[in-house]
C-alpha cells in the first residue's frame, strides 16, 4: 500500500485521480458504498482511486472530551483498506488546529493545488458530510467547485441495513452491550480490535497457559468477561480464549481494563506485534478466585467451552 501523509504527495499518484474522502472510523458499509463509488469512477473513466482520510480524529483535535472510542485507529483502518478492500493508495492527512483552520473551500483547492493539471476526476463523499472551518464545506460547495475545477461529485447517500441507519455511532452502541450480529450487520464484516502485544507479568506462562497481552489502540471494546476468540497477525491466525477486564484475582481490581489471549497452538514470542482480535462468543463474565489454582482451574474449563465453540463452525 502507498501511503501518502501530506496532501503534496499526491504529485506521486498517477492521474485521473479518483478521491473517496471521509474520517471513515470503522470503514463501514456506508464508508464501503463512499470507496465504491470512487472505484465505479475510476473503472468506467480510467485513473486511480486515493482514499483519503485523517489521523487522529477531528473530534479528538475539536473536543477531546467528547471524542469517542474509535471503531478503527489508523493502524487498523489501514489494515481493512488493503486487506479486505484492496485499496492500494491512501492519503492519511495529519488533523491539526492549524488543519482545521481551514475552509472547505481551502481544503479543497489544496487538494486541486497539488494535484496534476486536471489530476482530480471526482470526488466522492458521503451526502450529509460537512468539513472545512465551521463545516463550510457540503456537497453544495463540491459540486459548485467541481463546475469551477472541472471535478465530478459523487454524494452517496446514507446506507440502511435491516431497517438501521449505518452510522460509526451506531456500531459503537452495538460493540458496547456485545451485540456482535448488530455490529458485522452494519460494518459489512466482523468487528475487530485492533493492538500491539506488549509484555505483561508473564504470570500465564508460569501456570501453563502463556497469554498475549494486547494495548488496544483506543478502539471501542465489548462488555468485560471471557470471549472465544479469533487473533490474526503475522501472516497467522490462530482460535483462543481471552480475558477482557480487570484481571481481579492477580491484579486485585486494577482500574485499567486489559485484554489477555491464550492462543491455542502459538508457541512463538510475538512482542511488540500487532494482532486483530475478534470476539467470536461469549463465555462468561469475569470473575474473581480464591487463588492461582482455581483460576488455572477455570482456564482449563474457558478453554475447553471455546474449542466446542469452535468445532461447531466446522
Amino acid at each position: 500500500m502507498d501511503i501518502l501523509t501530506d496532501i503534496v504527495d499526491l504529485k506521486r499518484v498517477r492521474v485521473p485521480l479518483h478521491l473517496a474522502i471521509g474520517v471513515f472510523d470503522g470503514v463501514h458499509c456506508g464508508h464501503q458504498a463512499v470507496i465504491a463509488a470512487a472505484r465505479r469512477s475510476a473503472a468506467e473513466s480510467g485513473g486511480v482511486v486515493v482514499v483519503v482520510t485523517f489521523d487522529p480524529h477531528p473530534i479528538e483535535v475539536l473536543s477531546p472530551r467528547n471524542a469517542p472510542r474509535l471503531l478503527t485507529a489508523s493502524a487498523h483502518k489501514l489494515v481493512i483498506l488493503e486487506r479486505q478492500l484492496g485499496i492500494r493508495h491512501v492519503l492519511v492527512v495529519p488533523f491539526t488546529r492549524e488543519f482545521a483552520e481551514q475552509t472547505g473551500e481551502e481544503f479543497v483547492a489544496a487538494l486541486i493545488a497539488a494535484a496534476p493539471t486536471d489530476g482530480i476526476a471526482r470526488i466522492c463523499v458521503g451526502q450529509g458530510w460537512q468539513f472545512g472551518k465551521g463545516r463550510s464545506g457540503d456537497t453544495v460547495l463540491l459540486e459548485s467547485l467541481g463546475m469551477r475545477y472541472g471535478f465530478e461529485v459523487s454524494g452517496v447517500e446514507t446506507v440502511e441495513v435491516r431497517g438501521m441507519r449505518v452510522s460509526s455511532t451506531r456500531i459503537r452502541e452495538a460493540v458496547a452491550a456485545g451485540d456482535f450480529e448488530v455490529a458485522a450487520a452494519l460494518l459489512g464484516r466482523v468487528y475487530t480490535v485492533f493492538g500491539t502485544v506488549i509484555k505483561g507479568r508473564q504470570l500465564g506462562r508460569t501456570i501453563g497457559f502463556p497469554t498475549a497481552n494486547l494495548t488496544v489502540h483506543s478502539e471501542q471494546l465489548p462488555p468485560t468477561g471471557v470471549y472465544a476468540v479469533r487473533a490474526t497477525g503475522s501472516g497467522d491466525s490462530w482460535n483462543g480464549v481471552a480475558n477482557l477486564g480487570y484481571r481481579p484475582t492477580v491484579e486485585g481490581g486494577e482500574v485499567k481494563r486489559l485484554l489477555e489471549v491464550h492462543l491455542f497452538g502459538l508457541e512463538s514470542q510475538i512482542y511488540g506485534e500487532d494482532l486483530e482480535v475478534e470476539f467470536v462468543e461469549f463465555i462468561r463474565p469475569e470473575q474473581k478466585f480464591d487463588g492461582i489454582d482455581a483460576l488455572k482451574s477455570q482456564i482449563l474449563k474457558d478453554a475447553e467451552a471455546a474449542r466446542v465453540i469452535f468445532s461447531r463452525e466446522k
